[in-house]
């Protein structure tokens, strides 16, 4: 109670003297009629107070803008009829702005953050604007008289908008408009009405006049872009209107849309086609997380009617099979497929030379437009003595043909919890080394601890707050030593798996010459449209991120594809707004939206709804009876703000959620769809119907059953 009590009070006090105000017809004092009769009055009082007569003035004027009262452009009238033209623009001014930051800082205080709370999904692209382009939208609004003010005031107080900026921004942007009434007030006996003193044509003036900025920020982006541009000769003619460096996930969507609209594309490749996905990434490693997980079934023979089951396998065999499945998929991403889609597929290294030319072996293409489809590679610290192993990342491990014994496996994110439990269940002794509190460090608590959980049950020895300080080899057993609260601790390993994240690949092909913009985090700098500070030149992929996920860079694709073939006519915005992922742990762990942690880190308020999927038939069925649904709804609603998935299958099962917040659809129409029995999918009915019971309308239950015992006599 006592946090809410300075807002109260505000609002009685607000109350009170708009009360005071109305009840006692101060209105009339703030009339037309009333300062034409009165003005000579006004003069001859204010010929004798002079500093008296600014300071109440100042003081009336400021309450009326603040508490939004009618009667502001009467005295602005006042101002010049009293005070003649300079002075009357100086006090109205100063006035005017005073009062406007006044209500607007009552509406920021009283209002915004319930507001946020309530609609801040819906907010977050205006809240963005805002903050980026605030100062424009507020002197457009300010330079146009047809838009009240006292609107414009309370509504921006409700935005992200700073104070010192909205002074500034109001104090110039009023003035024109001032000025004009300022000056009217000075010939007030000319004048019949407030009506007349806006005419048709003034108004369309401060019309034009308002867009001006919007102009000048078109015009100064055409400006810099051209300057950009200036030091380069332009070809007169173009051999592409695409080139696309890099065929990952990203460079292959971008190249395919791009051939789809007749564009002449080429796309330049210096590894492999398919990139890390294909040949090092989600195939290979969920191609050897399957026969994991098959010798993990043989284990469990038991569970499932079985008196014992075995398997024999050979380590290189299982690998094998992994570059079997490679191939297998490997003509989706070929250079055969994509010449015949119109592609033209160039095997060697890139390098942007200015933004209308790239040199690939000797030779110049020229293009229209560029996008950067560079990925990532695995990001390997600087630990000393690392050097002198010959360690393993996401990039090589895939080649190795003997089974590691002793596997130390450094990073406790998606990779490092995949990898940990496949090498575990094939039988390798593995030491999992995470320097934070927890593994999957973006997940819940209780999703981590349950994970960690279950690799511990399978013989993993999972070490949190464990940082990497040195590898040591000492009469030839090598040795990862580890700080852990202050006291070191020494794992022998006979292989080391670096999986602590991915480093965007940024260097060695022009991006430096061009004085192309990087993040903090060292990936490409780009606009909402995928174009970064070279307007010739977009990127998508793991080399702008923020998600470093295929599926994220094959949407990425699209908008920098279209946006560069098409910019000139309409551009689109990337939407990140229902972005999924998983990882393909047993039991696997999916998410798309917020979780807990992050609403609550946030300030996000949420109701959370819980589905066990031990309670599932298909699961039952399966011996996969474990995990949950959680999903995060928008209090009172049904609108789902995001869903944490643990479970057999948890990234398919995802899918139904994915759809339902890219479409706005919540968890009444899951609950009203027919799902198939039995499956897995079903949980997501079930986890719609617990939210339903938990907001079941029991008044109206109730009285339904006065009315069916009424029924019964």
């Amino acid at each position: 109670m006592r946090s809410h009590l300075p807002r109260i009070l505000i609002v009685l006090l607000i109350a009170a003297l708009v009360a005071v105000f109305f009840a006692f017809d101060l209105g009339q004092y703030l009339s037309f009629d009333y300062l034409k009769s009165r003005q000579a009055a006004l003069e001859s009082f204010y010929a004798g107070h002079q500093l008296m007569s600014m300071a109440v003035y100042m003081a009336i004027y400021i309450l009326v803008a603040a508490l939004s009262l009618p009667g502001a452009a009467v005295m602005t009238l006042a101002g010049g009829a009293i005070f003649g033209f300079w002075f009357g623009l100086v006090l109205v001014s100063f006035a005017s702005t005073i009062g406007a930051t006044c209500a607007f800082l009552v509406a920021r205080f009283l209002l915004r953050d319930t507001v946020q709370k309530s609609f801040g999904d819906r907010l977050k692209a205006v809240n963005k604007g805002i903050e980026k382009d605030g100062a424009f939208y507020l002197f457009t609004l300010r330079l146009v008289p047809i838009f009240p003010f006292f609107v414009i005031n309370l509504v921006m107080g409700l935005t992200p908008i700073r104070t010192g900026v909205f002074y500034l921004v109001s104090q110039v942007g009023m003035l024109a408009g001032t000025a004009v009434y300022v000056n009217a007030g000075t010939q007030l006996a000319q004048i019949d009405s407030l009506s007349g003193i806006l005419s048709p044509d003034l108004i369309f003036s401060f019309a034009l006049l308002g867009i001006f900025p919007l102009i000048a920020k078109k015009v100064t982006a055409k400006i810099q872009s051209k300057k950009v541009l200036a030091k380069y000769p332009k070809p007169k003619k173009f051999d592409y209107n695409l080139v696309v460096i890099g065929a990952g996930a990203a460079g292959l969507v971008t190249s395919y849309i791009a051939a789809t609209v007749r564009a002449k594309v080429a796309m330049i490749e210096k590894r492999k086609m398919g990139g890390d996905c294909l040949n090092t990434g989600c195939v290979p490693s969920k191609a050897l997380i399957r026969s994991a997980k098959i010798l993990s079934y043989v284990r469990r023979a038991k569970e499932f009617g079985f008196d014992s089951g075995t398997i024999d396998f050979n380590f290189a065999r299982v690998m094998e099979r992994v570059h079997q499945v490679i191939a297998k998929i490997e003509p989706h991403d070929s250079v055969e497929r994509y010449s015949q889609l119109g592609v033209e597929c160039i095997s060697g290294a890139a390098r942007i030379t200015s933004p209308y030319t790239v040199e690939v072996n000797g030779r110049i293409l020229t293009t229209k437009k560029i996008v950067i489809a560079s990925g990532a590679r695995p990001f390997v610290p600087p630990i000393p003595g690392l050097e002198n192993v010959t360690y393993l990342t996401s990039d090589n491990v895939w080649e190795i043909k003997d089974q590691p014994k002793r596997l130390v496996v450094l990073g406790g994110g998606p990779i490092g919890c995949e990898l940990t439990q496949t090498f575990g269940r094939l039988g390798s002794a593995v030491t999992q080394v995470e320097m934070m509190p927890q593994i999957m460090g973006r997940e819940d608590a209780e999703v981590a601890a349950l994970i960690q959980e279950k690799l511990e049950s399978e013989g993993v020895r999972v070490l949190t707050g464990h940082r990497a300080k040195a590898v040591k080899i000492e009469t030839g057993e090598k040795t990862l030593v580890c700080d852990h609260n202050g006291q070191d601790v020494s794992i022998p390993f006979d292989e080391i798996l670096v999986a602590v994240g991915r480093a965007a690949n940024i260097s060695g092909f022009g991006l430096e010459e061009l004085g192309i913009e990087l993040t903090p985090r060292k990936t490409i700098s780009a606009n909402e449209f995928l174009q970064t500070s070279v307007p010739t030149i977009y990127c998508a992929g793991d080399v702008v991120g923020p998600y470093q996920f295929t599926h994220v860079a094959g949407h990425q694709a699209w908008y920098a594809s279209v946006n560069a073939l098409f910019g000139g006519l309409k551009s689109f915005r990337v939407d990140y707004s229902a972005i999924p992922w998983a990882t393909y742990t047993d039991p696997e762990v999916a998410r798309v939206g917020l979780n807990e942690t992050e609403a609550k880190e946030k300030d996000i308020a949420f109701e959370l709804t819980r589905y066990e999927i031990n309670d599932l038939d298909r699961a039952i069925a399966d011996s996969e009876d474990y995990g949950f649904i959680k999903v995060l709804t928008k209090p009172g609603t049904d609108k789902i703000l995001g869903v944490t998935i643990v479970g057999a299958h948890a990234g398919d099962i995802l899918a139904e959620y994915v759809f339902a917040m890219k479409h706005g659809l919540g968890l009444n129409k899951i609950l009203g769809t027919i799902h198939t029995y039995p499956t897995m999918s079903e949980a997501n009915k079930y986890a719609a119907g617990v939210w339903k019971k938990a907001h079941a309308p029991e008044k109206i239950l109730n009285w339904l059953g006065k009315y069916h015992a009424w029924r019964r006599g």
